[in-house]
């Protein structure tokens, strides 16, 4: 046999009794070595007050929204457009003062007429006082002078006190706004005759908004002065304390009048939200982020970050939720890291490498 063909031989015979000795150990060092570390984002779990919700309509309104009317009778002669912004004070309507202006004048010249026969009643019970101290007058002249006197100033206060009616109702022919706020509505246009009482323009205050819910009986013992609620508009979520509850019920609908104080300005007044309103008492409960959830046919479960820095799947039932949170009844305490991201394909033992967080 040729050298070189017993050495190839020889070769051969070797690799085929140790390759079977080469898989085992292959096998055992990548059994000993495991998946590599899974790339995960944690979050806490947390001890929480939750209550049992429902949600409910309400609607953004403004707690200063009046529909100014007009004092006097008149033609408008000024009405401002839909839109504009006006301060506290600032002219709105003005109603045509011609015939008040008519009527204050006449009134001016009655109490120069009264105060003409004022001073003369006066003048004329200090002679009259003067001569009955001479004996020149009788005690009854006197008397008819002092009663003069009193008359004569009784009319002047009261052609006073009509002057000052006339100024008034000449002044209320101006209509201003009582405060800061934009016009959202005109019931009378420049032109139109108004009476006393007529709304001529709706004033709205933009900044000073609040959500209107009504509820039912079963809630109103559970909505509490000062406590918060979640409101939503899509896509936005926020919260809102209560700031009154009205116990009087609707004739009607038997509902219950809250009032919220939105923390944040984000929808304009008119705007439809929807209000979690509590149905029962707040209790304790143990809570994850929602994304920490894993469903699977077996079941809800958690991925939790063992102190060995591995991954645990602890079963878990579901209960309340708000917001993002949600509580789960299982072995899981308060301050238990869980899996938040990056739990899809995750195994239990498989080592975590953990992201810092957002």
């Amino acid at each position: 046999m040729h050298p070189m063909v017993k050495r190839f031989l020889v070769v051969a015979v070797g690799l085929f009794v140790l390759a079977p000795a080469l898989v085992r150990a292959q096998s055992a060092g990548a059994a000993q070595k495991g998946p590599p570390p899974a790339l995960v984002q944690v979050d806490e779990a947390r001890q929480i007050s939750m209550a049992p919700t429902i949600w409910l309509p309400g609607t953004v309104v403004s707690r200063d929204d009046a529909r100014v009317a007009a004092e006097v009778e008149g033609r408008l002669v000024e009405v401002l457009e839909v839109g504009t912004r006006v301060e506290t004070g600032t002219l709105i309507a003005r109603v045509d003062d011609t015939e008040l202006g008519i009527e204050k004048a006449e009134t001016e010249a009655m109490v120069l007429r009264e105060q003409a026969k004022k001073r003369f009643a006066e003048q004329e019970y200090k002679r009259m006082r003067d001569l009955a101290g001479k004996g020149l007058v009788t005690k009854s002249r006197l008397d008819q002078a002092l009663a003069e006197r009193a008359a004569a100033d009784g009319e002047w206060r009261a052609a006073v006190a009509r002057l000052r009616r006339a100024e008034d109702r000449v002044a209320r022919t101006t209509i201003r706004a009582p405060f800061s706020g934009v016009i959202a509505k005109r019931y009378r246009r420049t032109g139109e005759r108004v009476a006393t009482g007529d709304e001529v323009i709706r004033l709205v205050s933009p900044e000073s908004l609040e959500a209107q819910v009504r509820i039912p009986p079963s809630s109103l013992p559970h909505v509490i002065l000062g406590s918060e609620i979640r409101v939503q508009a899509n896509p936005s979520l926020t919260t809102a304390m209560v700031r009154s509850v009205v116990p009087v019920g609707d004739d009607r609908s038997r509902l219950y009048e809250v009032r919220l104080k939105l923390s944040e300005l984000l929808w304009p007044a008119g705007t439809n939200v929807r209000v979690a309103v509590p149905t029962a008492r707040p209790k304790q409960v143990v809570a994850v982020p929602r994304d920490a959830l894993v469903l699977r046919q077996h079941g809800v479960s958690v991925f939790r970050v063992g102190q060995d820095g591995k991954a645990q799947l602890i079963p878990v039932t579901t209960g309340l939720a708000e917001g993002e949170m949600i509580e789960v009844d299982g072995d899981i305490q308060p301050g238990d890291r869980v899996v938040t991201r990056g739990g899809e394909r995750l195994r239990p033992g498989q080592s975590l490498r953990i992201m810092p967080p957002a």
